[in-house]
């Protein structure tokens, strides 16, 4: 295995990962909104670097943030991305 295609895999592995954290953080809010509890706040300071940008771009819908789902969006589009690339 070559540095690209090991690069490529780490590249994916991190988006599904991040992916899959904010899912969880998004499971987290609905059932322990403003939890201080060590899950909630390992899922936040995973996610907060990936959404707080996107917040800043995409305004909030009422009481609704759709921040996490561009987010999720994005980081599939790098998966599918990395897959064309290699």
């Amino acid at each position: 295995m070559d540095f690209l295609s090991a690069l490529l895999d780490f590249i994916r592995l991190l988006c599904q990962v991040l992916s899959l954290a904010i899912i969880i953080r998004i499971i987290l809010s609905w059932f322990a909104p403003r939890s201080a509890n060590t899950f909630s706040v390992i899922f936040y300071r995973i996610t907060e670097p990936l959404l707080a940008p996107l917040r800043r771009i995409i305004p909030r819908a009422g009481m609704f943030d759709f921040s996490p789902l561009v987010a999720i969006i994005i980081l599939q589009l790098i998966v599918q991305i990395t897959y064309a690339v290699s």
